[in-house]
């Protein structure tokens, strides 16, 4: 995203939606950075296994959670919410939003369904594999200035600092069965069906044309587009760096910016290049599926 806005004027219709989009996910990720950080305080007796960032799919359905605990008892998807500001859960309407400090209301999704929809999807996922362990979740606001104005009793909703007595509070609510179940080999089974997460190039995704990128080789010290080719190297017309690999960077954008295949043309457009053979010769040195050849050349990413 900080790439992407790096090629975008600063009068373009789209920056501020991105720019706005840009801090709530590195919000987000702090967020849960500080979830992962606290729960180095769980402790159980008996066994337990935790599984970050997980992706799973069955057929097309398919979900992403950001935690998942497995113990002896049962397994608890841990979802993360880094969202600001006073927050209203409204059982009569089954709507839930909040109030900024500048007194805004923003109604938004409720956390509880999705993590109902989770529930259901590992619950269908264990029972595929054969798995008989109970599934529960819990919902954490990793916001540090979150306030709860209204609060569903039975759901497990909880900040950060809690999260630990409200794990524990759902573990003692499944019962501890003589059942054997090897957690290690269910972690493993998970990480062996994880499914990686697809994301569509940016630019079609945020309704930018791609004409509108500004185009050259970005060079990492002084954060604009000034890299240029220097025998068989790169070097910034501004600060004078060398960047042997600053290409590669620039193929990177292209494929997550605009599409998953590149041309020999695209690339000394992309780049703002006109030797064709230093593009023939980055691109060939790069593991890319190529397709056709001489002038109907194309290089695609590999699965």
């Amino acid at each position: 995203m900080e790439l992407l806005l790096a090629r975008l004027s600063e009068h373009h219709p789209q920056r501020s939606f991105l720019e706005r989009e840009l801090h709530w996910t590195v919000a987000g990720k702090r967020g849960e950075s500080r979830l992962q950080k606290k729960f180095n305080e769980f402790h159980l007796e008996e066994e337990f296994q935790i599984l970050w960032d997980i992706s799973l799919k069955i057929g097309t359905w398919s979900v992403q959670m950001d935690g998942l605990l497995l113990t002896e008892r049962c397994a608890v998807i841990i979802e993360s919410k880094n969202i600001h500001g006073q927050l209203h859960f409204d059982d009569k309407t089954g709507e839930f939003f909040r109030i900024n400090p500048a007194g805004e209301k923003t109604v938004m999704e409720d956390p509880r369904v999705q993590l109902n929809k989770h529930i259901r999807f590992l619950t269908q996922f264990f029972k595929m594999k054969k798995i008989n362990l109970p599934v529960s979740g819990l919902i954490v606001f990793t916001a540090k200035d979150c306030e709860f104005a209204s609060k569903p009793q039975r759901a497990s909703i909880c900040k950060t600092y809690q999260m630990i007595e409200y794990l524990l509070k759902i573990l003692q609510a499944f019962p501890h069965e003589a059942e054997n179940r090897k957690l290690i080999k269910i972690k493993k089974m998970i990480l062996a069906n994880k499914s990686p997460y697809k994301q569509a190039p940016l630019c079609a995704y945020y309704f930018i044309d791609p004409k509108d990128l500004q185009p050259g080789v970005y060079c990492r010290h002084c954060k604009v587009h000034t890299m240029q080719r220097d025998k068989r190297s790169w070097i910034c017309s501004k600060c004078r760096a060398r960047d042997t690999s600053a290409h590669l960077l620039a193929i990177q954008e292209y494929f997550t910016f605009v599409e998953p295949e590149i041309t020999n043309r695209k690339l000394r457009e992309f780049c703002g290049f006109e030797s064709r053979a230093v593009a023939t010769r980055l691109l060939s040195q790069l593991n890319l599926r190529k397709v056709g050849d001489l002038k109907t050349c194309s290089y695609h990413l590999r699965e």
